[in-house]
């Protein structure tokens, strides 16, 4: 079978984003299907491209990569832009190559042009994919305000849903809003998934800073930005500070829009127990996460974000670590439920701080909630099964 994959942010662990389509994708290869990813550039991946197009072959996928960047920092209107630029772009790819299935990953949701061209123009099945409910969040978010816009995106939303053979949701939160909307029963849940096998390699080269030197280790990794109420961890930090908490080290391992205001904040209190150490690619990521007491997982308490399915979280849970979080939907579920990590509300720094406590004082809690999340990697988000 030849799939052709409009995926936008492509990228190996040799860059700082997710990983999900290069892992589906490249174990799909080793059965001895064709695969062809149309992306672009994002600044945190490790593609590099020539001209206005460029063509790479990436461990048998056949990567097609639009000369278009991509980052979280640019304005609103301007990642509006590089969208349907890419999508444009995209539907060149839809009615030129020679495939059997068409598979469209929002958001965003304009990726569903080239998809809906696939289905309609070149008559092939087509597998929508929802990473994020797209327009929830930007509506959510208050990042589009236009009513006209608004009512476009929802009516395009739904075109994109009906046209679809099968839709994949990353959430049991997010397929039971497709299907409560549009009474839809062609929706199936595959989340996120544990890379097990990278995590449980030991051989990655680190050295622990002196700062981190007999310190309990508390990581956040990913993007700094609107969606991540990363200030809660910086309030957690100033709490455990002025209470001359000493034994633990908060280290963010990612970048993105709210960075350098986190930073001032920090700095700005006087804060020694906290580093913030930029964007790395995942490989260099797996050792901090191993090393780890816990991480974080922190979203702006909106509804739709509660039906997310973070990357990070099953980063940590493969290299068998718990995670502090405040989402409000299927992650608190998961935790309560498995008892691998520990929920404490959103914009409640103190509760969190308390967690920090916690976990970092009572060795046979975290080694319960620790064998817990390695178990839940293993068990319900191990990638090989989900590739499947």
């Amino acid at each position: 079978m030849h799939i052709l994959y409009f995926y936008q942010y492509f990228g190996t662990p040799k860059g700082g984003w997710s990983t999900r389509v290069y892992e589906l994708t490249r174990r799909w290869v080793a059965e001895g299907h064709k695969v062809t990813v149309v992306t672009s550039l994002y600044d945190k991946s490790d593609l590099k491209a020539e001209g206005a197009a460029s063509q790479q072959f990436i461990e048998g996928i056949d990567v097609r990569v639009v000369n278009v960047t991509l980052s979280n920092k640019h304005s609103f209107l301007y990642r509006v832009y590089t969208f349907l630029f890419f999508a444009i772009q995209s539907i060149l790819y839809a009615l030129r190559l020679k495939y059997d299935v068409c598979i469209a990953s929002s958001g965003p949701i304009s990726i569903g042009l080239p998809g809906l061209v696939a289905k309609y123009i070149r008559r092939k099945p087509l597998v929508f994919e929802v990473r994020d409910l797209w327009p929830d969040g930007a509506v959510e978010l208050d990042l589009i305000k236009n009513k006209s816009v608004i009512k476009l995106a929802y009516w395009f939303e739904k075109r994109c849903y009906l046209a679809s053979d099968a839709i994949i949701a990353l959430s049991e939160g997010m397929a039971a809003s497709i299907r409560s909307r549009f009474g839809l029963q062609n929706v199936h849940v595959i989340p996120n998934a544990s890379d097990n096998q990278l995590f449980s390699n030991a051989n990655f080269p680190f050295t622990k800073p002196d700062w981190a030197i007999n310190k309990e280790i508390f990581v956040y990794t990913g993007t700094l930005g609107l969606m991540d109420n990363c200030e809660q961890i910086v309030d957690a930090a100033i709490i455990l500070h002025k209470r001359g908490n000493d034994n633990v080290v908060i280290t963010f391992v990612g970048d993105g829009k709210e960075r350098q205001e986190l930073e001032k904040k920090a700095k700005d209190h006087g804060l020694t127990n906290i580093h913030f150490l930029g964007l790395k690619p995942k490989e260099e990521v797996v050792p901090w996460l191993q090393h780890a007491t816990a991480a974080f997982l922190v979203f702006k308490n909106v509804d739709v974000l509660n039906t997310c399915s973070p990357n990070k979280m099953f980063d940590a849970y493969a290299a068998g670590v718990p995670i502090i979080q405040t989402t409000q939907g299927w992650i608190k579920e998961l935790i309560n439920n498995e008892k691998c990590g520990i929920n404490v509300q959103p914009n409640a720094p103190e509760e969190m701080a308390n967690a920090i406590e916690q976990i970092a004082a009572n060795k046979t809690l975290r080694d319960e909630l620790s064998g817990n999340a390695k178990r839940v990697a293993l068990s319900l988000f191990d990638r090989d099964k989900l590739a499947t």
